[in-house]
């Protein structure tokens, strides 16, 4: 990676650079986020799983 910032540097090219990086992070945290976002919908999942099953054993119990 030193060598293409370097030649990056070199040519001027800077903004194409800053561009990148800052294009490389932003698809890192959309990625990260959806990953979260994933987990919170399964532990809400199991949540309510959970809760259908609690009522199927009150329903018995009646």
């Amino acid at each position: 990676m030193d060598e293409l910032t370097k030649t990056v540097v070199e040519r001027g090219d800077l903004a194409h650079l800053a561009l990148f990086l800052w294009a490389s992070s932003s698809t890192a945290m959309l990625v990260w986020c959806l990953r979260e976002l994933a987990k919170a919908n399964q532990h809400f999942n199991d949540f309510v799983h959970e809760i259908a099953n609690l009522n199927r054993l009150f329903k018995k119990g009646d």
